[in-house]
């Protein structure tokens, strides 16, 4: 069992990565990830706020990527290597819908990092997820696909709601 939200957040960026990818080089990629492992990280901590949260994450998992693939036609054909999508598996459908609604809209990323900064020392730092929360404009390039609300917006409908209750008056994050 995972002690950590780590395959969750490595999975799930990778999905988005993948999904919308950067264009412009391997400089591009590079932000684009960096962004993309900034939002999935502030979504999985949000998400799975307590150790209990997270331990049981890691004995019933996380879902995987099948709606978000048929979602967004990410899902592409299946690898001739039966392992080589076993990654996929740990893809967490809410944490990539919050990141993408942390990703496309300034007033709810700014409320979710203080959230997390609620939490306790541990819990992160606004500085800690500068790219997510005050990109440059090579940073916006970078991730144009993964920042457009237009092109996001399937993703990021699927549970929009959610995130905005979990951020909304009354809903300390439990440590």
């Amino acid at each position: 069992m995972h002690t950590d939200l780590s395959p969750v957040i490595a999975a799930t960026a990778q999905w988005l990565t993948r999904a919308y990818p950067a264009s412009g080089g391997a400089l591009s990629d590079a932000l684009c990830e960096v962004q993309a492992r900034q939002a999935v990280t502030v979504a999985a901590r949000l998400r799975y706020p307590t150790p209990m949260d997270v331990a049981l994450l890691g004995v019933t998992g996380p879902g995987g990527s099948a709606r978000l693939d048929r979602t967004t036609g990410a899902g592409g054909a299946a690898s001739a290597d039966p392992d080589a999508d076993v990654w996929r598996t740990w893809v967490d459908e809410v944490v990539a819908s919050w990141a993408a609604c942390l990703l496309t809209d300034p007033a709810l990323a700014g409320p979710a990092v203080a959230a997390l900064a609620d939490g306790g020392p541990s819990a992160g730092t606004p500085a800690e997820f500068r790219r997510l929360l005050a990109p440059d404009a090579t940073d916006r390039q970078a991730a144009a696909l993964l920042r457009h609300p237009d092109l996001v917006a399937p993703v990021a409908a699927l549970h929009h709601a959610g995130l905005v209750a979990r951020l909304g008056p009354g809903q300390a994050l439990v440590a």
